[in-house]
């Protein structure tokens, strides 16, 4: 990997690991629209300052956006959560050989 992808993906990967970005794309996935609050219930144990400042910082990033009907993944943040897809799958394996143990 060359030094500009680490770079790029070390950009990436600080924004999503700020706390709830992820939670917060995850839960506009399915693309339907949701307002502040159907978005704060969503994430689940998100204060309201937080969200709002996940939000701002996701739409300035480019991965979300405002709509007419509330809130909503890019074009970009769709790819990135399209990526991402795999991440479901993988979390019920784990989880189902965590319960075994």
């Amino acid at each position: 990997m060359s030094s500009k992808e680490n770079v790029a993906i070390n950009q990436l990967l600080e924004k999503l690991e700020r706390r709830y970005a992820l939670r917060v794309l995850w839960a506009l996935r399915d693309g339907h629209p949701q307002t502040f609050r159907l978005l704060q219930d969503s994430v689940g144990g998100i204060t309201p300052n937080t969200l709002n400042t996940r939000i701002k910082e996701l739409r300035e990033e480019g991965l979300m956006e405002h709509g007419n009907d509330g809130y909503v993944v890019t074009a970009s943040g769709q790819d990135l959560l399209k990526r991402l897809s795999d991440l479901q799958a993988f979390a019920s394996r784990w989880a189902a050989a965590r319960a075994k143990k």
